[in-house]
């Protein structure tokens, strides 16, 4: 019997969305605002789904505490209160759209889940703006 269980958490951090192989005009003309060479900064929201099995000793997929220790170490201690372009590693030289950021935070915490269970990710940038991984 296969459940999805879902950890909320929550992060700030600063992005510049910028393409170094494009010049200053085009690269205004498609990030516009996100584009300020400074930087600009979202209150991420993410939602991490893990669906598996139930565990008929535990009578859970898996252990919420065990996951919220996992997206506070490999996540929020790694991107809250970061300026992804300059702080990261993992956005030296990845453009950190939504996008990018969910793609990324999906192969960091897959890094760390058995291969029983399924992972999905969800990253609200802003209440109406969201996007998940995979799709």
């Amino acid at each position: 019997m296969r459940v999805a269980v879902i950890r909320k958490a929550h992060f700030n951090a600063a992005h510049r969305l910028h393409n170094p192989n494009w010049d200053e005009a085009r690269n205004r003309e498609v990030f516009g605002l996100c584009n300020n060479p400074n930087g600009h900064g979202h209150n991420y929201e993410l939602e991490v789904k893990v669906t598996g099995d139930i565990d008929p000793e535990t009578g859970m997929v898996v252990d919420l505490g065990w996951l919220a220790a996992l997206i506070r170490r490999e996540v929020e201690q790694r991107f809250d209160h970061k300026h992804l372009n300059l702080d990261t590693e993992e956005f030296r030289s990845l453009n950190p759209t939504a996008e990018n950021i969910a793609v990324v935070i999906w192969r960091i915490l897959r890094a760390h889940l058995p291969e029983r269970y399924d992972l999905h990710v969800r990253l609200y940038e802003t209440p109406r703006n969201f996007v998940e991984y995979p799709a």
